[in-house]
């Protein structure tokens, strides 16, 4: 959502966050953790509500003893807990003990009499399996402790449970014989699991087979918790509960639409739209045919290896026609349009880090050095101080600019072999606009790793 003010966890509603950075932990939005390279799982540094805080442990287990904790004292009253895993995720990191529980076993074995399709596994494909694999026991754990406490603070019967994941592996492991992989549109790239637990309404263990999706949750809490939703704008999901009481009174098949993109959806690329038992799946240009999609039933081929389109080009030709309203409303959503910008100043932020992961600019910037990149931000009036901070030390000799609008600020470094610049005191009026750093060291530009800016008095407006 962001890590800067407005869009913090404890901006949005959350009483009580601890949390990593955009992207995950060790990866270039996380720069407290970053550079602790096949560390970075490990006593790290997080965030509690907004301030840099030092943890012992493993990630998974500090996320779950804080949740716990949260819960201990907030059992008596109602309450809502979150708790995100940042595992399992690249780098792949993971305490021994669990390591060893899967180090000398093949992940590529045992499905030699099963019919779906399996793709083969290279040597670091098995090697990264075994540390998914260890992360997931580590995780079934971890879960397994907050069960047990809901059951010892006897909350568990009146409590609603929900487990529920974000996307696909990432790297090549088993599926099941889905198709794909994180960042795909095939199942196995959005297929994930969903499991509801609250004995007090629903007993004993059973399947529903309709499709649903993350966007069901709202409605669906709403109507067990008898809170209202909001009547200002449309809601997308639809409510689970008819399905929980065994009903089928009202649920048609609707369409699901699903796209993957690290910028702006581009059309007909990485896009799919589902409804009923057809799944339509575009991987084409923007002005292609209809035969250059896919069309698949995934009643009879759940695996996506059949490509009916030839066969069913009316039907392929309605699921379209709904694939281009849904994408033209979403790229006129007001938060692609005009996204919230990084507030710069505010009394709830001060000082304030920018990353590389909210930063925009080049595709791909990630840990790139020459590379053009600027952040969105609103300015509060004031004097600040800025610091930059380089994935690699740079001479002396060059110059750091940094562009607000239509004010460049520049100061030449005289610290030889340095990776944090810093330059002091300086004014900014109130403004919109794009903050556009770098240094100049010869020909080459230079984009900084993050940026403090830190508002240090009452703004006052120069001569």
């Amino acid at each position: 959502m962001g890590d800067n003010f407005p869009s913090r966890p404890n901006d949005q509603g959350f009483d009580e966050s601890v949390i990593h950075l955009s992207g995950g932990m060790g990866q270039v939005g996380d720069f407290t953790t970053y550079f602790e390279g096949d560390r970075s799982y490990f006593d790290p540094v997080l965030w509690h509500n907004g301030e840099q805080e030092a943890y012992e442990g493993y990630c998974s287990d500090i996320f779950a003893d804080r949740a716990i904790d949260f819960i201990e004292k907030n059992h008596e009253k109602p309450f809502f807990c979150y708790l995100s895993f940042n595992a399992p995720h690249t780098p792949l990191q993971v305490p021994d003990k669990y390591y060893q529980m899967y180090k000398d076993i093949d992940p590529s074995t045992g499905f030699e009499d099963d019919s779906r399709p399996f793709v083969e596994m290279s040597e670091k494909n098995k090697e990264d399996a075994r540390k998914v694999y260890a992360m997931v026991s580590n995780i079934d754990d971890n879960v397994g402790k907050l069960l047990k406490k809901l059951d010892d603070l006897k909350i568990a019967k009146n409590t609603l449970v929900v487990f529920m994941t974000d996307n696909g592996p990432q790297q090549t492991r088993y599926v099941a014989g889905m198709r794909g992989r994180k960042g795909s549109v095939y199942r196995g790239g959005v297929r994930v699991p969903f499991y509801l637990r609250y004995p007090s309404k629903w007993k004993g263990n059973r399947d529903i087979e309709t499709t649903t999706a993350h966007i069901d949750m709202l409605p669906t809490l709403a109507e067990i918790c008898n809170a209202s939703i909001p009547t200002d704008r449309k809601i997308d999901g639809k409510n689970l509960v008819p399905l929980l009481n065994k009903k089928r009174v009202d649920w048609e098949d609707r369409s699901l639409f699903f796209y993957w993109t690290r910028r702006y959806p581009e059309r007909y690329n990485n896009m799919a739209l589902q409804k009923g038992p057809y799944k339509l799946v575009a991987h084409t240009d923007y002005d292609a045919p209809i035969g250059n999609f896919e069309l698949f039933n995934l009643t009879y081929d759940p695996y996506e290896q059949l490509n009916l389109v030839e066969q069913r080009k009316d039907g392929a030709k309605s699921l379209k026609s709904e694939m281009d309203n849904y994408y033209k409303e979403l790229i006129q959503s007001a938060n692609l349009l005009d996204p919230p910008r990084i507030q710069i100043g505010s009394e709830h932020e001060n000082p304030i880090f920018l990353n590389r992961n909210d930063a925009g600019g080049e595709r791909g910037i990630w840990a790139g050095e020459d590379v053009f990149g600027n952040w969105k931000v609103s300015v509060n009036e004031g004097h600040y101080n800025l610091r930059f901070k380089f994935i690699k030390r740079v001479k002396k000799g060059g110059r750091m600019f940094v562009e607000t609008a239509t004010r460049i600020n520049q100061k030449k470094n005289e610290i030889d072999d340095t990776d944090i610049i810093e330059m002091k005191n300086i004014y900014l009026p109130a403004m919109d606009c794009d903050l556009i750093p770098f240094y100049m060291q010869g020909n080459k530009r230079i984009f900084p790793f993050w940026v403090e800016i830190e508002k240090i008095n009452q703004s006052f407006r120069p001569n």
